[in-house]
């Protein structure tokens, strides 16, 4: 079996989906051959010769104030004659834009199966841009279609699926199969930490807090600075707030940090690619903070799970759909001084946050080993049942 991986983003870009779909594609290559089809993007070097997957770009113009590129297949006969010399088997969408509308009119063209996964809340997305509710209706209806054609699609948690399925209008198939990571739990901790005081100067004795993600608005972390100072204001000493990542609103976080007073316990990390660094500064924090509305079921979060360390949602984001507060992580109301108060209860109480922090490692943490080999069987019964047609 050969499988066609389609995302509308790639390499050297970071974020969430890009992590699912490399992870897809290296696993699978146990079992089948795979395609990843994607756009060409800002400041690409020789990252396709580095992984054991064959990779296929298309032509793509940057958008201005974004992170990400607008991927132009139409436009890019030498990637249509790759695609259709391909000889995939199965295609298997990450995103519902050109580059996956490729993919999914070549399915059609040659009765091959179609997989989607539901990785996004799109109206949010939409709704930034576009600011009038028709024109957000029309884009809806565009990329719903494009679900719509699949003959399975697959929600990241039982929220995206509700949201999917009761808000957006979408009449396919539909099951959850929840993300994963890579990532394993540290050998030694206090190794651990000590690296990640040292890389990043921080006292041993320090609190460290942590997010990882792109360095944008719509993640809401400018509500964690704020809530951080206030959690100050209020008694919080000794501790250390560290972004990993980067994006398009780094220079309005720095200033935002300056503004709060907090130039002192704010470490700016940028872009962390190496796993094991990523696995340390993971296990170096008491707190994943995570009050993002935007997200669907980020992939930091069980990152964050592997080590043990409990991450603190907001009520109403889709990406808690996987955690009961109390138990494998915390979920605190969508107001600055609620948040602020949430971190200093649960410092205030170590017992409870042990016990917090062993169900997140033992209820969230998911390899994709495991993940990729479901995968793999349901392609399997998708492409018998294509044949038999």
């Amino acid at each position: 079996m050969k499988v066609g991986l389609f995302i509308d983003t790639w390499y050297p870009m970071v974020d969430g989906v890009i992590k699912v779909v490399d992870n897809y594609a290296r696993r699978l290559m146990k079992y089948c051959d795979v395609v990843v089809f994607c756009p060409e993007t800002r400041g690409a070097g020789r990252e396709d010769d580095q992984v054991p997957y064959k990779v296929v770009r298309c032509l793509s113009m940057p958008l201005i104030k974004s992170d990400y590129d607008l991927p132009t297949p139409v436009l890019d006969p030498r990637f249509e004659a790759q695609l259709l010399l391909s000889g995939i088997d199965l295609v298997h969408i990450h995103s519902p834009f050109s580059v996956s509308l490729a993919g999914v009119l070549y399915a059609k063209i040659h009765k091959l199966p179609v997989v989607a996964t539901l990785h996004s809340q799109y109206r949010q997305d939409f709704e930034k841009p576009l600011k009038f509710k028709p024109a957000v209706d029309v884009a809806m209806d565009a990329i719903m279609r494009v679900f719509n054609a699949c003959d399975e699609c697959w929600a990241v948690n039982a929220g995206i699926k509700d949201l999917y399925v009761r808000e957006y209008g979408l009449t396919a198939p539909c099951k959850v199969r929840l993300n994963a990571t890579d990532h394993q739990p540290v050998a030694d901790p206090a190794e651990a930490a000590r690296v990640v005081d040292k890389t990043y100067g921080i006292p041993a004795s320090a609190t460290v807090f942590l997010f990882v993600g792109r360095i944008n608005f719509i993640k809401n972390i400018d509500f964690t600075v704020r809530a951080l100072a206030k959690a100050k204001a209020l008694g919080l000493k000794d501790f250390r707030m560290l972004f990993v990542g980067r994006g398009q609103d780094g220079e309005k976080l720095a200033a935002l940090v300056q503004e709060q007073g907090l130039a002192e316990e704010v470490v700016m990390c940028g872009l962390v690619s190496d796993r094991e660094m990523l696995e340390n500064l993971y296990s170096r924090a008491k707190l994943f903070l995570f009050p993002s509305l935007y997200d669907a079921n980020s992939l930091v979060q069980i990152e964050a799970a592997c080590q043990g360390t409990p991450t603190v949602f907001l009520e109403g984001a889709r990406t808690a759909a996987t955690v009961t507060n109390g138990v494998n992580a915390f979920v605190c109301p969508p107001d600055e001084d609620a948040y602020a108060q949430m971190i200093l209860d649960i410092l205030s109480d170590p017992d409870t946050y042990g016990r917090v922090s062993a169900a997140a490692r033992r209820d969230l943490y998911l390899s994709w080993d495991d993940v990729v080999r479901d995968v793999y069987a349901d392609y399997c019964i998708f492409v018998d049942m294509k044949t038999q047609q």
